[in-house]
Formats: C-alpha cells, structure tokens, sequence
C-alpha cells in the first residue's frame, strides 16, 4: 500500500472510530485533518455526515469513503484516538504504528462492565427522581426499576436488531413496573418513579452533538442527529404511555 492510501485509509478509520464512539462532526473533521497535515499533506480536504465520511488529497487526486454504522457513546474511544493523533503530531509514533494502534481501539477497548453499567442507571434514577422533587420512599423502586429499564433496553438491542424499538420496549417496561410498584404499596408516586427511571434512556448526548453541529454550520449532521433524538424521545414517550394505558385501570 502506498503512503497516500495509507494516510487516507488512517484518517478514515480515526474519524470512523470517532463518529460510531459519539463524537461532533467538528472534532472528527479537525482529527483527521491534523493527522494529514502532520504527514505533511496540507491539501487535504474531509466531509463528515452522520453516516458517512470522505477524504480526499486534492493534489493527488486520491479519494476514500467509509460507511459509518451504527452510533453509541464511548468516549473511551473518541480520547484514545485524540491521543494518538497527538502522539502522531509529536513525531511519537510513525503512520503504520498510528493505523494499527486505531484498529487495536476499534476493536479491543474495553467498556465498562455490564453490571457496573446497570448499577450506574439504577443510581442516575434514584437520584434524578429526587432532584425532581420525589420522596424517599420511591427511592428504592426507582432505583430497582431504572436497572430493569437499562437491562429491557440492552437485551432488546442485542436480540431484536430493530433501532429504536429498545428504547420503546425499556419504557413500556419502566411504565409497567412503575405501576405495579405503586399498586402493591411499594412506592408512592408512579410519576416520581417513571420521571427518574427514564433519565437513562434520554438521548443527551445525541441532543448535545445535535446543536453543536448546528451551531458549527454541520446543518446536514446536526438535523439527522438532532432527528435520531426526537425518534428516541418518542419511543420513550409511547411506550410509557402503553404501559399507562394497559395498566392504568389498576390504580
């Protein structure tokens, strides 16, 4: 492989990583630039969208595009990449070094346990719940139930393969629980329980990137993310509504 295809194949894979971990389209756009220009292509030009990206040498007339597939939040991986564009800047590591060491991070870097995972939602729901105002005695269902709703979603999303339908399935199970916790005096406040047990699943993150693409004149970037969200707080909002609907008759 030559140098020129080496170099766009490595600025590919960087921004790949980047926009599949949750990364702004500005920052993917910025690392894969800086990795050219510190190979000392300045003529280098990228176009980054919410699903895909291309990079071209303008005096070469050399042209890559990578598909990117499905997105999440890790920003284990989007740090990792920005050090080792730093360290490619430094003169620290040499373009081969770079482009293996980004196909180790795409591949091999850890996560976080799943359980440590579920236990996280089950506390971002308790505490958010009394934020909002809740009470002390949903604080245990809430927490109970945030760790359902975070495990219904990963085992829909694992199993299903269907986008959003996880999101609808984790919240008609939280409107379910919820519910139930109530009627068998358990809890207090099924709106207490539900307004906590959702924070989750809440697509911050996507809303974040969403305006920040906006606001960096990425409107095509922006609008599909900002699009993604509105879909993940639908799927929310209908599938606690079936639960209410279904089991509202027992309160």
């Amino acid at each position: 492989m030559d140098s020129e295809h080496l170099l766009l194949e490595t600025c590919l894979l960087a921004g790949k990583i980047m926009m599949e971990s949750g990364s702004e389209v500005y920052r993917v756009e910025d690392t894969m630039n800086r990795i050219a220009h510190s190979y000392g292509r300045t003529d280098s030009v990228s176009y980054v969208t919410a699903t895909g990206i291309f990079m071209s040498l303008k005096n070469s007339h050399h042209t890559q595009i990578e598909n990117v597939g499905e997105r999440s939040n890790n920003l284990e991986k989007v740090v990792a990449v920005n050090q080792l564009s730093r360290d490619f800047a430094t003169k620290v590591i040499t373009l081969n070094e770079l482009c293996d060491a980004l196909k180790k991070v795409n591949q091999k870097v850890p996560q976080f346990p799943l359980w440590l995972q579920i236990v996280c939602a089950g506390i971002t729901s308790s505490t958010l719940m009394y934020i909002f105002n809740g009470t002390w005695m949903d604080f245990i269902a809430t927490f109970l139930i945030g760790c359902l709703g975070f495990v219904l979603k990963t085992l829909a999303h694992d199993w299903l393969k269907v986008a959003f339908l996880d999101y609808f399935i984790a919240a008609f199970g939280i409107g379910f629980f919820a519910i139930l916790a109530v009627h068998w005096n358990l809890a207090f406040s099924v709106d207490n329980i539900i307004i906590g047990s959702v924070m989750p699943l809440v697509p911050g993150v996507a809303i974040t990137n969403s305006f920040r693409d906006i606001l960096a004149s990425h409107l095509i970037s922006g609008l599909v993310r900002g699009t993604e969200a509105i879909i993940i707080a639908i799927a929310i909002g209908v599938g606690i509504a079936t639960a209410l609907i279904a089991l509202g008759g027992i309160l």
